[in-house]
């Protein structure tokens, strides 16, 4: 079984007694050893005082930030009501977005806008729709057959 030896941040209220005591003129060594911090903590603390006039950590960002900002995909949302016809390209060049087309697919798809340009010469031809006449007689032959043997 190993040992748990992740580090815990280190308090405010510890924070602020760090600050106090170094403040009143106490080494930073005993003021490690009494409130059980390392040394190193206390230093870091103190330095971080001095130089920005507060204590408390900074907040954790932890990940990739985000190329888009909110204001410019509220922008965006605003001209797809506006241009629903709009390509994603076209998105991208007209906002000077520094994503790629299928990035920009994806926050759409996250903000529940999907949408599929089909123009004439992509349009689908259903193969089923050439000579349905012929299979829907035999569909309807055999209903036929199925509602005389229910009845």
């Amino acid at each position: 079984m190993q040992a748990d030896y992740t580090a815990k941040p280190v308090s405010n209220d510890k924070r602020a007694a760090i600050v106090k005591h170094v403040q009143a003129g106490e080494n930073k060594d005993e003021v490690a050893k009494w409130l059980l911090v390392n040394e190193c903590t206390v230093r870091r603390v103190w330095s971080k005082y001095q130089k920005q006039g507060y204590y408390e950590p900074e907040p954790l960002n932890c990940g990739r930030k985000t190329l888009v900002n909110k204001t410019t995909m509220d922008a965006i949302v605003a001209k797809i009501k506006h241009q629903p016809d709009i390509t994603l390209l076209e998105f991208i060049d007209e906002f000077k977005l520094p994503i790629s087309k299928s990035a920009l697919c994806r926050k759409l798809r996250k903000l529940g806008l999907t949408f599929k340009k089909n123009t004439p010469s992509k349009q689908t031809t259903n193969p089923k729709s050439s000579g349905s006449t012929h299979n829907l007689s035999q569909n309807t032959t055999r209903t036929k057959r199925i509602d005389h043997l229910l009845a």
